[in-house]
């Protein structure tokens, strides 16, 4: 028997139900549909362990090709299955669990496992009609699911880490261990608020791991620098939405761009940043820029239905990154941050980069 999480099945039910609806609908940057953009499917691509599989559309049948045979289902079957599949992601309680009359159906379409073949770096193929160039894409996405946990966008680790030297104040043995002794729900912004109280400022020295320094220096060269301020002002102030820190950044523009004429730097480097970790880039491994076979994201909202966001229409999926993310604390034990430790004579501090979705 099948089992899997909210998310595992939100992609059987994004499959079903792009199948039943026929077409592709444009998110915004607030997860609405945009009124009058929408892709007709042709067809969606789907990597099975017992091989390729092409789920066609043609008026209301979905023809099934793949391993010889052609299979016809009528298209009021994914219908009706998205409509219950939904319903069960949506009741379910347990952290994974099974749901029977689906997995008898997907057995009947060639649909045999929850996610696409590991090889596949793409939840999910489809071929689109696209009305304004005349031309037939293949657009490669992943599924981000609204039914369970907001997904992560970056995870945490070590990898993440930026350090800071602390200066203007010497800390004795004692004050240390106090500062580091502070165990409230807010810890890392409570022992900042007491590094500040003693007249100790926080000045960005370098990312713990090289590869993703470097890795963001291709992206943009003021990137370590832009990231490090935004990750200190989200331990130090109330904001966490990342249009927040942006926007609190933007104020201080402490790299002291030329604004005179109002031009978005900090908007337009931490899109770019948000759009190449969405695409491909991990802070552990050396960044090409080369976007993996994934160029976009498909949301599935609370209510069901499925927005497309892609590199294809980048505008709408940069607002959509920028507009729907935020950063998290994660375990400052386990990724090794957020105390103040001494090399030499010098006092360093870890804070720690991690982003969700909000939704």
């Amino acid at each position: 028997m099948i089992t899997g999480n909210k998310g595992e099945w939100s992609e059987i039910y994004a499959l079903f139900k792009l199948l039943g609806d026929k077409k592709l609908f444009l998110g915004d940057k607030d997860i609405k549909k945009l009124e009058g953009l929408v892709y007709p499917i042709i067809k969606v691509l789907r990597s099975e362990n017992n091989g390729n599989f092409a789920y066609s559309i043609q008026d209301e049948i979905i023809l099934i090709s793949g391993n010889e045979e052609i299979l016809k289902i009528p298209i009021k079957e994914f219908k009706e299955n998205a409509l219950f599949l939904l319903k069960a992601i949506k009741e379910n309680k347990k952290r994974t669990f099974p749901v029977p009359e689906i997995e008898k159906f997907m057995q009947s379409i060639n649909c045999i496992s929850l996610k696409a073949s590991s090889s596949a770096k793409t939840d999910i193929t489809i071929v689109v009609h696209d009305q304004r160039t005349n031309q037939e894409p293949t657009l490669g996405f992943s599924i981000k699911s609204q039914l369970g946990s907001p997904s992560s966008l970056l995870n945490a680790g070590k990898t993440t880490n930026f350090i800071y030297q602390i200066n203007g104040v010497q800390f004795t043995d004692n004050e240390i261990l106090q500062i580091n002794s502070i165990s409230t729900r807010s810890k890392i912004m409570d022992r900042i608020a007491q590094i500040q109280d003693k007249k100790g400022a926080l000045k960005f020295a370098k990312t713990e791991k090289q590869i993703f320094s470097n890795n963001l220096v291709l992206i943009d060269s003021l990137l370590p620098q832009i990231l490090s301020q935004i990750v200190l002002d989200f331990y130090s102030t109330e904001f966490s939405h990342l249009k927040d820190l942006v926007n609190l950044i933007s104020e201080k523009n402490p790299l002291n761009f030329d604004v005179e004429n109002e031009h978005k730097f900090y908007e337009y480097k931490t899109k770019r940043f948000l759009t190449d970790v969405a695409l491909g880039m991990m802070p552990s491994k050396v960044w090409t820029g080369q976007y993996d076979a994934t160029g976009g994201y498909l949301i599935v909202k609370g209510n069901g239905d499925v927005l497309c966001y892609h590199i294809y229409n980048r505008n709408e999926f940069e607002d959509y990154l920028l507009n729907n993310t935020k950063l998290d604390t994660a375990s400052s034990s386990r990724h090794g941050f957020g105390e103040i430790y001494k090399e030499g004579n010098q006092l360093y501090f870890k804070l720690n980069l991690q982003i969700r979705f909000t939704k």
